[in-house]
């Protein structure tokens, strides 16, 4: 037969599908699993979610996907798939009799569910033409609040035509800029008030954004503090329990602006929330001096310290042995000088935080607050086998190590472990006697059972447990806190984790948050009515133009620092919107409209499809309880939209916020 014929019968073959295409097997497990997974707690290779062996009903797997809690596998796969195939069930660690769910989602349609499957039932195979499909999602669910459930995709695997594998969902969404810049004016940033025991040391920076340079002066300044002109620093020390009112003042060649602030000598800090950087979410372990001091610098470098960013916090990772002459936690060599890093922060106005545990090991495997051994020395053999060692020893060194943190001028301290009462009391009563104003932040998963221990012991309490970029893992990182909200308050913060903006390396190496730009602006809507901690999780020197315009709202951060400190509450969820409403000092409110579009209601929405549309939304004030005209103000955009009587229409995008500003017109 001529070539030329046979070559068009080929060609026939190929486009009627009869001659198949070359088709190769990828093991999810062979994948780069993490950056595939959108939800909270670990997804692991060729193990369970523990680590452990895979198991179903007595069979052992050596190929799958372990997962924990609701768990979100977003695969793109753009038509280049032909199979999907795995066998699901329960592993053999799971909790008897807590139902699981398993689906696989294909450009919105259900391709399988399993039903309600528990621990002990036979595992069910998954077998599945997948052909021509863009997007597949793996989904199961299980009560997100407990833990340890583990859920196996045992075996799972993809056939790929050619050379293709499946790659992670784009996220090309436009990155539109809301707010305007900064006016050359000085405008004054600072929180109007602040929190200081007596006597002990003072620090704190009058924030001002406008053209350089800016001079300060401080009008009605208590004796014992001072200004320096040129940064704004006030320093010095306060003996007696009082109010002080100050004016700050700030001047430069265009104009001046003037701002009071109250100072409150008393028992309680961190009036407001405190707004800085927290290094793990940038270099996890990988954390040293010169990335700590870089990100000081770019903190202001940037203009973030213009508009009130103070602190950074220097997470698990920095501790060395246990020694000194105060026989406590030293940094490890990762940290040379470590008091004259603390000083030069101190120097450009910010503050300092570091990170420790009452365990015997941090998360990290690095030395802890505790030990089995009298001396508090950690050996060899401990690091090597740290998961073990994570729970409180019989030696207890909180005095040593909150004096220590003093006396190196920490202000900042994250404790983490499995919150105890115990535990959070025996720092808290350190901290408080080590001579130094420090704010205690304990973390993770604070039970709610205790709230009112937490708000009474601490200045933060971890709500949750570690956030990922994703919406999965933003929505029941904050979304869900209206029961916490009466906890919230005045030098007692809900924290639901860092923020997950920039570039971050939650869970897989460091890349772009998985927020598109609408779950951004949710994101520091929410956290900002929360009056929650704002913490940035991102190398601060690698913000993009967009990111940082987020983080430089003045109007919105005042939101957040409102001297009321007030967190929002959640009165109204209906129909895919959620309203949040926090009322403020001047007697107005911060109200957030935020298109939720009703995520969590199907299997679909549990999965970002790329078609999603905005939505019309008619705001009807009697229904949230205010009565009467209001003056809207739209806070992102920093503009007044009107006044309005009884009702307010917008648009939101998908995963979307309005943020306002509510003033009752009398």
């Amino acid at each position: 037969m001529n070539k030329k014929i046979v070559l068009l019968c080929v060609l026939a073959l190929l486009n009627t599908g009869i001659v198949a295409q070359k088709t190769k097997d990828v093991w999810l497990d062979d994948l780069p699993i993490k950056s595939f997974s959108e939800g909270i707690p670990a997804v692991l290779p060729k193990t369970n979610a523990a680590g452990d062996s895979m198991k179903i009903k007595g069979i052992y797997y050596i190929h799958g996907v372990g997962v924990n809690s609701t768990s979100v596998l977003a695969f793109y796969l753009n038509g280049m798939a032909t199979e999907f195939s795995a066998t699901v069930g329960v592993d053999d660690r799971g909790i008897k009799n807590l139902p699981h769910k398993f689906y696989v989602i294909g450009d919105k349609k259900i391709l399988f569910e399993s039903g309600e499957m528990r621990w002990g039932d036979t595992p069910k195979d998954v077998n599945l033409n997948v052909q021509g499909i863009k997007q597949l999602g793996l989904l199961v669910l299980v009560d997100m609040d407990i833990n340890k459930t583990y859920s196996n995709w045992a075996n799972a695997k993809f056939k790929m035509k050619d050379n293709a594998l499946p790659q992670t969902l784009p996220n090309s969404n436009e990155k539109y800029i809301l707010t305007p810049l900064p006016d050359k004016k000085p405008k004054i940033n600072s929180a109007k008030i602040f929190g200081v025991r007596p006597g002990n040391p003072f620090l704190y920076t009058i924030a001002a954004s406008g053209e350089q340079p800016i001079y300060f002066t401080v009008e009605n300044l208590p004796e014992g503090l001072s200004v320096n002109p040129k940064t704004g620093i006030i320093t010095g020390q306060l003996g007696q329990k009082g109010t002080y009112k100050v004016n700050l003042k700030a001047k430069n060649a265009v104009g001046e602006a003037q701002k009071e602030l109250r100072i409150i000598v008393g028992d309680t800090i961190a009036l407001t929330p405190p707004i800085g950087w927290n290094g793990w979410n940038s270099w996890a372990k990988n954390i040293d001096r010169a990335k700590v001091i870089a990100s000081a610098d770019a903190m202001v470098k940037m203009g973030l310290s213009q508009h009130g960013w103070t602190y950074i916090n220097i997470d698990d990772a920095w501790q060395g042995q246990r020694g000194g002459t105060l026989n406590a936690i030293q940094p490890n060599e990762k940290f040379p000088k470590f008091k004259e890093m603390v000083d030069y922060i101190h120097g450009l106005g910010l503050k300092v935080g570091v990170y420790s545990t009452p365990m015997i090991t941090s998360y990290a495997g690095y030395i802890g607050g505790s030990s089995d051994f009298e001396n508090g020395k950690i050996t060899d053999s401990i690091i090597n086998n740290k998961r073990a060692f994570r729970y409180i020893g019989k030696y207890r060194f909180e005095q040593n190590d909150a004096h220590q943190m003093a006396a190196w001028g920490v202000d900042y301290l994250k404790y983490d472990w499995r919150i105890d009462v115990n535990a959070a009391e025996r720092m808290s009563v350190a901290l408080k006697n080590s001579g130094r104003d420090i704010v205690y932040s304990i973390s993770n998963s604070a039970p709610f059972s205790h709230a009112s221990d937490w708000a009474r012991l601490t200045n933060t309490f971890r709500t949750g447990p570690d956030i990922r970029d994703s919406w999965l893992s933003l929505y029941h990182s904050a979304f869900t806190l209206d029961k916490w909200a009466p906890f919230g308050g005045r030098g007692h913060w809900l924290d639901p984790d860092m923020m997950i903006l920039g570039n971050v390396t939650t869970g897989s190496a460091l890349h772009p948050t998985r927020l598109t730009p609408d779950e951004q602006y949710s994101h520091v809507s929410l956290f900002s009515l929360l009056a929650a901690p704002l913490l940035i999780g991102c190398p601060i020197e690698q913000l993009d133009a967009f990111t940082l315009n987020l983080l430089t709202n003045d109007e919105v951060i005042e939101i957040n620092q409102d001297p009321l400190g007030k967190s929002a509450r959640l009165v109204s969820a209906e129909n895919g919107v959620q309203i949040w409403l926090k009322p403020l000092e001047d007697g107005s409110f911060a109200l957030g409209i935020f298109n939720i579009a009703e995520f969590g209601k199907t299997p679909q929405s549990y999965f970002r499809w790329g078609d999603e549309q905005p939505i019309n939304y008619a705001l009807e004030f009697n229904r949230i309880g205010l009565k009467g005209k209001y003056k809207l103000r739209d806070a992102w955009q920093q503009k007044d939209l009107g006044i309005f009587d009884k009702s307010f229409q917008t648009t939101i995008n998908h995963h979307g916020v309005i943020l306002l500003k509510v003033f009752p017109v009398k």
